[in-house]
């Protein structure tokens, strides 16, 4: 069974320990399907006091991650050379970068190992995204702190699409995105009422094929709201 590599290139490399341990992913690396390492950036530092950033030229506010410590820390966790199958991916998390979507999620989930670079302060050198990256996502039209919590989300979305992850399979194949502008319906459990807000009928009425009638609709529904 393949499993596949997250390798998460990070100056907090707990942020990303606390929850790949937990819940699904957690449960995903105990049964070997995946493996999630965080790798702190200042341990590929040649400066003395491990520094990962400096003051950008031209000028400007803040400071900008050095290429150098990206540089050397690819090439000492990267398993296979870039443009060689659906080996290593690496991945720049930015604000400029594309927009992640579900078909990238299950596209991701071929390769063998995924690698991402997670920017703090001013942003990365340039020079990193040119000569060092495959791909550059965003995970939405506004500005993050860190790369982290990126990295986290596309590594949650990409491991659900190994099979295995997800205990029922079938959890994927009515999910949310799973195609093109589909929404998931409405979900209803115990109690039956609460507050006088009730369950609808027609998921207490044993008919199978009118629950699934009403549950394409509500689908659609929320497609066109």
């Amino acid at each position: 069974m393949k499993k596949l590599q997250f390798d998460i290139l990070t100056i907090f490399p707990a942020m990303i320990d606390s929850y790949t341990k937990e819940s699904i992913l957690g449960r995903a690396q105990k049964a070997k399907l995946i493996e999630v390492k965080a790798h702190d950036i200042r341990t590929y530092s040649t400066d003395k006091h491990h520094k990962v950033d400096d003051t950008p030229y031209g000028g400007g506010p803040g400071m900008v991650m050095k290429v150098e410590p990206f540089d050397l820390a690819l090439k000492k966790i990267k398993k296979v050379a870039r443009g060689k199958g659906l080996g290593t991916r690496v991945i720049l998390t930015a604000a400029n970068g594309k927009s992640f979507t579900q078909d990238d999620a299950r596209r991701l989930a071929s390769y063998k190992q995924i690698i991402f670079l997670c920017g703090r302060y001013e942003g990365i050198d340039q020079r990193v995204e040119d000569n060092l990256v495959d791909e550059t996502f965003s995970i939405g039209n506004y500005v993050l702190t860190g790369g982290e919590l990126p990295a986290l989300v596309m590594t949650d979305a990409i491991a659900r699409n190994i099979p295995g992850v997800l205990g029922a399979e079938a959890s994927l194949d009515k999910e949310s995105h799973t195609e093109e502008g589909y929404l998931e319906y409405p979900q209803y459990t115990k109690p039956e009422t609460y507050k006088k807000w009730s369950v609808p009928e027609i998921l207490l009425s044993g008919d199978h094929k009118k629950i699934e009638t009403w549950r394409e609709d509500q689908s659609k529904k929320k497609k066109r709201e």
